[in-house]
């Protein structure tokens, strides 16, 4: 934002502030400046454009509610958050970032198969809720270039009994445009058909089944 200066007058009831300086950031930014007040509305100028008049709890076509009036204040709604700006100030507020997500199609028997990656290296995987976490068998590990050295031995129970694996964490987990680092991991001691995508890695999801269709979207 430019160098903004302020001179406050009396006009039609209004207190003004005069504006200077003040520069919208970027394409897709809010700029919303306060330049009067009256006891139940607020005069402002969003983007650059003409002072229009905003009552209390009206929003303008922009999405920019006024929410309360303060002495000398007010208090606006800009992008879901809460904003107090006093006469003669503004605000800058970008769009938030959409967040990466990928849409899965059920096969014949209702699983959900999909690709992607790990730690680089390209895995066919399939969505396991009843998974604690993403399991992989010792080839895909050995492709993954993943140190069992240090990793730590457990059992687990699978449908076949139960079965030796290594904790480990992975680089990267890759689906779609979603990459998680650091995900938590096992190595079977066998080879398997398939990688397992488990709860560590869903669970950093939210998901949303519609019919044959499943929808990740990265949550953080």
């Amino acid at each position: 934002m430019g160098f903004m200066m302020s001179r406050s007058g009396s006009v039609g009831g209004y207190c003004i502030a005069v504006l200077a300086g003040v520069f919208p950031l970027g394409a897709g930014a809010a700029d919303v400046a306060l330049v009067g007040l009256m006891a139940d509305r607020a005069l402002v100028v969003i983007d650059g454009g003409q002072r229009r008049t905003l009552t209390l709890g009206a929003s303008s076509p922009e999405g920019v509610k006024l929410v309360a009036i303060e002495p000398g204040a007010a208090v606006f709604e800009i992008d879901g958050k809460r904003r107090r700006m006093q006469i003669g100030q503004s605000v800058v507020s970008s769009p938030q970032a959409e967040k990466p997500s990928v849409v899965l199609s059920a096969d014949g028997q209702g699983h959900f198969f999909t690709t992607g990656s790990i730690n680089g290296e390209p895995m066919r995987f399939l969505v396991d809720t009843g998974a604690t976490f993403v399991s992989l068998g010792a080839a895909d590990a050995r492709r993954a270039r993943i140190d069992l050295a240090n990793a730590t031995p457990a059992m687990t129970q699978t449908a076949n009994g139960m079965a030796r694996v290594w904790r480990v964490r992975l680089a990267t987990v890759r689906v779609g445009n979603i990459t998680l680092r650091d995900v938590e991991a096992t190595v079977h001691e066998h080879d398997m058909p398939i990688v397992l995508l488990g709860m560590s890695f869903l669970n950093r999801m939210e998901m949303r089944r519609d019919g044959t269709t499943l929808s990740l979207t990265q949550r953080y």
